[in-house]
């Protein structure tokens, strides 16, 4: 059969390009070949092209893979130097970005991620072909001792342990300091705590962002937990789990090609036909960027419910004024950014889902939505590596504390009076707190009326920061 390119009313030069089922039509300038031609023309459903199809990383692991593999197989007597070489320093091109434009497949494919894998077999081998000045074939040479089934999984892994490692865990760091450092810069600023978002008993500002602090710290944890099960690469189970067309020390040696070339210690996989068949690293991955998605987003609420006014919310802390709030209503400024991450958030709460649903698509020996789970595996990490920096620099770095707003809400809290339960007990005290809630007045006067007790002894009692400090 033959597939000819629709011309859209501009004069366009091509080439024929073969494969097993006929010729292709291929724009003379593309580095692609026949297969990648037929998926870019039976693909296109998302219409995302080119901006975030699988990802920078994606297409640097394919490089990776190809590299490793060439070496591998030069150095099991399986491919010849010259077109060994002529491979590795086209992979090297493809690593680099030079050939990224030349990546056009959309992520709605065939669920093995084929089309992308001859994508990368069909530029490289152009490339190489170019370079050794003999014919490099993209699935005798280029993809040898390898299938699609493992060589996207083996991706997929380090695709996401680099994301993972050059940027996530940095900006996560980031995030913990700068929370950690505004922390120490407002200790001793006492607030009134909120439980169902009703006033309760103080709290200083530093323990409300060691809370924080803490728990992106243990997300941290399981973040680099999941990320070690990424390090058993597929690579080697070839088409089944089996290792067919395979060198039995293929697997073994292009892992150790790739920890060379990539820094990242991995190794091959203990079991080939859970990590073609399965995804379960990558969904527990998921599943814990997916958490930090919520603390962030349960952070970003905070402060907006703290800068939330100026005269008639909370008007706790001031967020730094970044752009106009309004189109209509002059002198408007809104938490824009707390609004954009946790929009950012809510993405990756559906990223998870979405992943999810692709991982128990295992059918048998392969699983068979891998695009997918790259796609929003990539695409949750570079959202949450993204959003952390802006959350740290431009809100919580920035943000003022209003300490006439938080002392005068502190000083008619009438949740004070918790202190004296010990004294005059749970009924007289609720009494008292009721009063001062109706007639909006200090809970020191309110308790000194109603108990007699010396305001003193009373101010002793209710001091706000004694009370963050606990104990009896």
């Amino acid at each position: 059969c033959k597939i000819s390119l629709p011309n859209n009313g501009v004069n366009m030069k091509y080439r024929i390009e073969k494969d097993t089922m006929g010729e292709v039509q291929v724009p003379a300038d593309a580095l692609w070949g026949a297969q990648t031609q037929r998926a870019l023309e039976n693909f296109n459903i998302s219409g995302i092209m080119f901006a975030f199809p699988f990802g920078r990383s994606f297409i640097e692991a394919l490089g990776v893979i190809k590299f490793s593999a060439a070496s591998a197989n030069q150095k099991l007597k399986l491919l010849e130097p010259r077109k060994a070489n002529a491979i590795k320093l086209s992979a090297k091109e493809v690593i680099s970005g030079k050939y990224d434009s030349q990546f056009p497949l959309d992520i709605f494919q065939t669920g093995s991620g084929t089309s992308t894998n001859m994508n990368a077999n069909e530029v490289i081998a152009n490339l190489a072909t170019k370079k050794a000045r003999i014919k490099i074939n993209p699935n005798d040479h280029v993809n040898m001792s390898q299938s699609s089934n493992d060589v996207i999984p083996t991706a997929i892994c380090i695709s996401a342990l680099l994301d993972t490692q050059r940027l996530l865990m940095p900006a996560l760091e980031h995030l913990i300091k700068t929370i950690d450092k505004k922390g120490i810069s407002l200790k001793g600023k006492i607030k009134t705590g909120r439980t169902h978002l009703m006033d309760a008993m103080p709290i200083d500002f530093s323990q409300e962002l060691s809370g924080w602090s803490a728990q992106l710290q243990a997300v941290r944890k399981s973040i680099i937990s999941a990320s070690k099960e990424l390090l058993n690469l597929p690579q080697g189970g070839t088409a089944i789990g089996t290792g067919v067309n395979a060198h039995k020390d293929f697997g073994k040696i292009f892992a150790l090609e790739v920890k060379k070339l990539s820094k990242l210690d991995v190794k091959t996989s203990g079991n080939y036909y859970k990590s073609l068949s399965s995804q379960d690293a990558a969904a527990q991955l998921s599943s814990s960027v997916k958490n930090l998605s919520l603390i962030l987003m349960k952070i970003s609420n905070d402060l907006r419910w703290m800068n939330s006014g100026p005269l008639t919310g909370l008007g706790e802390i001031e967020l730094e004024a970044l752009q106009p709030g309004s189109s209509i209503m002059p002198g408007k400024v809104n938490p824009v950014i707390p609004e954009a991450v946790a929009m950012a958030c809510a993405d990756v709460i559906g990223n998870d889902v979405s992943l999810s649903i692709g991982t128990q698509s295992g059918n048998f020996q392969l699983n068979v939505m891998l695009p997918v789970i790259a796609y929003n595996l990539l695409k949750s990490i570079n959202l949450m590596a993204n959003s952390m920096p802006l959350l740290a620099n431009k809100a919580i770095k920035t943000f003022k504390v209003n300490d006439a707003n938080i002392a005068e809400s502190l000083g008619k809290n009438p949740i004070l009076v918790t202190a004296l339960n010990r004294e005059i007990g749970y009924e007289k005290a609720a009494q008292i707190a009721k009063k001062a809630y109706k007639e909006k007045r200090a809970i020191i006067d309110v308790a000194h009326e109603e108990t007699g007790l010396p305001v003193k002894h009373l101010k002793l009692l209710l001091d706000p920061s004694k009370l963050t400090k606990g104990g009896v």
